[in-house]
């Protein structure tokens, strides 16, 4: 009785993948071409009876898998997600309408209940296929660099719909706005806000969501919680991208960087629609939409918005908290989860000690090494270039951008013009207009960049601290590199020279490429466009829109090659790492 079960379960289960990729893609189709081939109401019929066997499907594999020595502990998501769709499909078929809801608006809001159903059975699903990925014989960092080349492909071809851009686009337009969502950027070739309807501006808030987390965090998060295991090759496939060496542990670990992204992002949504002008928009579904779409640029360090001069248009220019709140999103999203992780575990530490000390009147006890020195090295040096951005902002921008600005609307805006060239690429201020020392900071914190572990790119802290301290260490004529009463290893040591290295190449040739395509661009304009693509910050001196084609695919490249790290994708094209089994005779070189 139980192999015919197991047997049917799986038939079930394949089922429910080919009717969600099915309902998916008409989706896709009714949403993204100007002409499909069935009506509203015929297309969202075909929908509805499409969701309706999908929920039969879950039924059943939900009763199979309990006649199969059910556990209730695995089975939670499963009951989630069948009161899920049975509530959804409830409101949906009973034609749930608002009370003074006009018709318009009622098939709207139908059709848009039907189309996040249909989106979030088809990523239930899809998630679940992914978790098959850990099986492949490619190296963890060649398929990190596919996941990302995937996503960029399968980004480039929803731009490209009709009905996401108001007019048609050329085709490097789209792979260059997917690639910069991606790679959580926000270089534009396009206005976000013109170009794009509001079907592609929902489009690149999901490519950058997705990119900012990485595809694989993503889809093996919600493949683990709807299939309820994780395989031996699932948990040693993901630890590399997650910072976690206990098998044990991936998924809670998941667990918590989807968490806290989830979190932080809705408290910085809702705070933002608290700060909003309602003059400003033509309803609150603008507003909502508004307010999600820059809280996920913002903690993703993405910098798109759909304001044609950024967050420097007329009527938010002075909105400086919400400048503050998402310059505090930027701040945590580039921080790196690892450091979150790190100082949860020290915090969660301390509330159980004071509770058992309270209560039951035990002794603190304390754990050393909670926070680790790679946490430590990370929140110092964000600290010290947040400081060195924010006095530089305010000393050599007194006359030019920060000009008529005082108080409050001073140190906002001189905090966010230290905090968005880590990576974050949004603007409160004409960029144009910066002082030329104001120019040459940000080139220095944009090539830093965020931390290891985020949601930003750029060389990380983490690396240009423990340069520095080599190369102080090397001065002081000592041997070896310690810090915090702790040696830092060889292996960091030659990775973090061997990056810096590296990441000036890479620069150094994006900058000789784009002047050899546009030779009539100031060489200012192009180094900052270059370190802008290559540390994933999306600032721009004004001339990436006019940019020819040569220029905008070297800078895909560049950004590409930003966001995945250039160790990784050197790693990752590499036939692999080799153990050497023997050494030669060692010779020092001279070097003054």
């Amino acid at each position: 009785m139980i192999p015919n079960n197991k047997l049917i379960k799986k038939i079930l289960e394949k089922a429910v993948l080919v009717l969600s990729i099915i309902s998916f893609f008409l989706v896709i189709y009714e949403e993204g071409f100007k002409q499909p081939f069935l009506s509203l109401p015929d297309s969202h019929y075909v929908l509805k009876v499409i969701l309706t066997m999908i929920w039969i499907g879950y039924i059943a594999q939900f009763f199979l898998s309990k006649w199969v020595k059910f556990n209730f502990k695995k089975q939670v998501a499963e009951i989630i997600l069948i009161i899920m769709i049975s509530l959804a499909l409830f409101f949906i078929f009973s034609h749930f309408r608002v009370q003074g809801m006009d018709a318009m608006t009622s098939i709207t809001t139908d059709r848009f209940l039907v189309d996040l159903l249909v989106s979030v059975v088809f990523l239930i699903e899809l998630s679940k296929l992914s978790l098959g990925i850990g099986g492949l014989t490619l190296n963890p960092q060649m398929i990190f660099i596919l996941s990302f080349l995937t996503l960029i492909g399968v980004g480039t071809f929803l731009l490209m719909l009709p009905k996401a851009t108001y007019e048609p686009i050329h085709l490097v337009d789209a792979l260059f706005t997917a690639t910069s969502a991606v790679c959580v950027t926000g270089l534009i070739v396009l206005d976000t806000a013109k170009d794009f309807t509001l079907f592609g501006q929902f489009i690149i808030m999901i490519l950058f969501q997705i990119g900012g987390l990485g595809m694989m965090t993503f889809t093996s998060f919600f493949g683990f919680f709807f299939k309820g295991h994780f395989s031996f090759q699932n948990q040693l496939f993901l630890k590399d991208f997650i910072n976690e060496d206990r098998f044990g542990q991936v998924f809670n670990t998941l667990l918590k960087v989807i968490t806290f992204t989830f979190l932080v992002e809705g408290v910085g949504a809702v705070l933002i629609y608290l700060s909003l002008d309602r003059s400003l928009f033509e309803g609150r579904l603008d507003m909502v939409f508004f307010s999600v779409f820059h809280s996920v640029s913002g903690f993703c360090n993405a910098g798109f918005s759909i304001l044609s001069d950024g967050l420097y248009q007329e009527g938010f220019r002075e909105n400086y908290n919400m400048q503050l709140i998402i310059a505090l999103s930027i701040v945590l999203g580039g921080i790196g989860f690892p450091v979150v992780l790190s100082y949860y575990q020290y915090i969660k530490h301390l509330v159980k000690g004071l509770y058992k000390k309270m209560v039951f009147g035990e002794s603190y006890r304390h754990v050393p090494r909670v926070v680790n020195v790679g946490t430590r090295l990370v929140m110092i040096t964000t600290g010290i270039l947040l400081l060195v951005g924010f006095i530089t902002f305010w000393i050599f921008e007194e006359e030019h951008s920060l000009k008529g600005i005082e108080g409050y609307g001073k140190v906002v805006t001189a905090f966010f013009g230290a905090v968005t060239p880590r990576t974050a690429g949004f603007n409160t201020v004409d960029m144009t207009s910066m002082a030329g020392p104001t120019v040459l900071v940000y080139l220095l914190l944009m090539w830093i960049g965020a931390s290891p572990g985020s949601t930003g790119g750029g060389l990380k802290t983490s690396t240009f601290a423990v340069a520095i301290l080599s190369t102080f260490s090397i001065a002081k004529g000592k041997d070896r590199v310690e810090v915090f009463r702790r040696e830092i290893s060889n292996a960091t040591l030659r990775k973090a020279f061997a990056v810096t290295f590296l990441s000036i190449m890479v620069m150094g040739a994006a900058v000789f490429l784009l002047k050899f395509f546009d030779r009539d661009l100031p060489l200012t304009s192009v180094v900052f466009e270059a370190f802008s693509a290559f540390s994933t910050v999306g600032l721009s001196l004004g001339i990436t829109s006019g940019l020819s084609f040569g220029s905008k695919m070297v800078l895909i490249l560049t950004m590409f090659v930003g966001r995945i790290g250039i160790l990784t994708f050197l790693i990752g094209i590499s036939r692999g790492v080799k153990t050497l089994s023997y050494r030669y005779p060692e010779e020092s070189v001279f070097i003054t």
